[in-house]
């Protein structure tokens, strides 16, 4: 396929649009291409230029879409790994990704950036353009690897960390998310129990005329409550969830307090510590092994670990590390990471071999983090059955006890 070369773009920045075109070349073939120009008229000139008699040239529309995943950046870190590895042009396959994917968004979003490096930046450049899907982490070892000449080992790399970064995310959201899904439906079907059903056992009690056993009478005024509160507690709920995480994403001592809390807290705490050791350690030895120094590597270490304790704690390691003291001196430091963490790193460092060490620690954490959501699965399971029967067969009892009484008198 021949592809156009753009003019030459000058000091003002024009909005350009992406044109796909149809024609021959000098030699009467037949050739088709893409090029980026401010209008249709500047595409034809510019291909006119190059000695190509163009026959049809529409401007290419990439509209809706849906939103851009790490999934998405992920998958596409692996293709272009592997095609150049197999030796593949870097712009074609740009454009083999960005014809082919299904989500209009993420194409339009290779197309530009395949733009940005025909005009002659460079591709660390051009991802950095967008820094809402590249974080500073995968433009860093971009960069590295085109200034080292292996850049296809060092996408091969990246995209080996994203993939289990992504793994090791889900695992934990699948941990959470089922007691979390499982308890609201439960609070749902208890309201909904409250609002609807209790009322009419209750109108039928009153006309019994006969009083009610504790429990019932505890559970019909909390119906009560209900019927006549339940707008303002959903709303409650909802302004409160809606609050803490607009509260999260403006406030850096509120997120500081929940990462704290959420390492010390019972059961789960353990497993958030292991994952963010793993992505700590995994980020830093993808960076070390594509050449990053080590004191730059550490810029993005610590917002990799996904936590702010950590983070902090990188920013004092590199400090120290950056006025000579070892990488495992400063680590202990921090006082965050356990003995064999330590002791391992400290070999990695002695024999030469930190990247290869901290790799091993990463993958020794994953396999932690999944055997803790088994564990923590196993556990939930149970501890959720039984408060569904506690909380669903209390408000049965509750209903049925004074009849059961009336039937006794009878």
């Amino acid at each position: 396929m021949a592809v156009a070369t753009p003019a030459a773009t000058k000091d003002i920045k024009v909005k350009e649009s992406l044109f796909a075109w149809e024609g021959t070349d000098k030699n009467g073939r037949q050739a088709r291409g893409e090029l980026r120009a401010a209008s249709q008229a500047v595409a034809t000139t510019s291909l006119r230029r190059q000695g190509i008699k163009v026959k049809k040239i529409s401007k290419k529309t990439f509209q809706g879409g849906s939103k851009i995943k790490e999934k998405d950046l992920t998958f596409f870190t692996r293709q272009l790994a592997t095609m150049l590895k197999s030796g593949v042009p870097l712009l074609q396959s740009f454009d083999i990704v960005g014809r082919g994917h299904a989500n209009p968004r993420f194409s339009r979003l290779l197309f530009d950036i395949k733009g940005k490096i025909e005009a002659g930046s460079s591709m660390a450049q051009a991802f950095r353009a967008h820094p809402l899907y590249f974080n500073p982490l995968f433009c860093n070892l971009v960069e590295a690897g085109e200034t080292a000449g292996i850049l296809d080992n060092v996408l091969e790399r990246l995209a080996t960390y994203q993939e289990k970064s992504l793994a090791l995310k889900g695992k934990i959201k699948s941990a959470l998310t089922y007691p979390i899904v499982v308890v609201v439906v439960a609070m749902g079907v208890v309201g909904l129990i409250m609002y609807k059903v209790i009322p009419v056992f209750d109108e039928m009690f009153k006309e019994m005329g006969a009083s009610l056993p504790l429990l019932t009478q505890v559970v019909v005024n909390l119906s009560n409550f209900v019927v006549s509160s339940g707008a303002f507690i959903l709303f409650a709920i909802i302004a409160i969830v809606l609050g803490t995480r607009a509260f999260h994403k403006r406030s850096a001592a509120f997120r500081m307090l929940v990462d704290r809390t959420s390492l010390r807290a019972p059961v789960i705490g353990p497993m958030l510590e292991k994952a963010a050791i793993a992505r700590w350690t995994r980020t830093l030895s993808t960076m070390f092994s594509a050449g990053v120094p080590l004191v730059e590597a550490l810029d993005s270490v610590g917002g990799a670990s996904g936590n702010g304790v950590y983070a902090e704690a990188t920013k004092k390691i590199k400090t120290d590390v950056s006025t000579g003291t070892s990488l495992t001196h400063a680590m202990i430091n921090a006082n965050l990471f356990p003995p064999m963490v330590l002791q391992m790193t400290q070999i990695g460092e002695e024999s030469g071999a930190l990247d290869s060490m901290l790799t091993k620690i990463a993958d020794f954490y994953d396999r932690e983090v999944d055997e803790a959501v088994a564990a923590l699965s196993a556990m939930l399971e149970p501890l959720i059955i039984v408060f569904l029967g506690v909380v669903i067969g209390g408000i049965v009892v509750a209903i049925y006890l004074p009849i059961f009484q009336m039937g006794n008198v009878v």
